[in-house]
């Protein structure tokens, strides 16, 4: 998998993940729980993501980058529902 970007919804016991291509297309629309999630976010290669900034969209922010992710922020009143 060669993701150009990733989208996460974050909540408070599940994670939708969807991974789109180059040229926008829907690779994969996935839910994780958060151990799941963690694994995931562990193998995934490094890509840009984005995130509806919520409660704890700071921590998964530090996370991701801290893998060298570049995150993506969003406020709730830009984000299109997919």
């Amino acid at each position: 998998m060669n993701p150009s970007l990733v989208a996460i919804d974050l909540a408070k016991n599940c994670y939708q993940v969807c991974v789109l291509d180059a040229e926008g297309q829907v690779k994969s629309n996935r839910r994780f729980s958060a151990g799941k999630f963690t694994q995931f976010i562990h193998q995934l290669p490094i890509t840009s993501i984005a995130m509806e900034a919520c409660g704890s969209s700071n921590y998964w922010g530090r996370r991701l980058q801290a893998l060298g992710h570049r995150v993506l922020l969003i406020p709730a009143q830009h984000v299109k529902v997919f």
